[in-house]
């Protein structure tokens, strides 16, 4: 089985910045993708970003373009997500996932394997 774990979750000013990594182990790891989410309290989960581990091509959600950006190191197994200009509307449990489909979905049924969450509290 694969287990994804997520940290770098805090509470942090608006125009501050976090780093999340997510840690990747099992027998069997060998995602083609993985991804951020986030859910906040009375809202669906929503896509952040996401990355290609073999070539390292991204997609990001049109409300955190420019503020942040998905990186993962293979030999680590480690993704993470450089969030910079934060706004409380960030503010969210985010979540890591990953799958063995090709594409780079934005749609959270597309992932098989799934983080714990790290709450993001970004205060104005």
């Amino acid at each position: 089985q694969v287990q994804l774990v997520e940290s770098g979750g805090g509470l942090v000013q608006a125009g501050g910045s976090l780093r999340l990594s997510c840690a990747a182990s099992g027998r069997t790891f060998s995602p083609y993708v993985m991804g951020w989410f986030r859910q906040a309290p009375g809202k669906e989960r929503e896509f952040v970003a996401a990355i290609r581990w073999s070539g390292g091509s991204t997609s990001y959600a049109d409300s955190v373009k420019g503020r942040f950006t998905i990186s993962r190191d293979n030999a680590k197994n480690i993704m993470y997500l450089q969030m910079n200009s934060l706004e409380p509307e960030d503010t969210a449990v985010y979540y890591c996932a990953a799958t063995r489909t090709f594409s780079l979905s934005s749609r959270p049924g597309s992932y098989d394997y799934w983080g714990q969450g790290t709450q993001v509290t970004v205060s104005s």
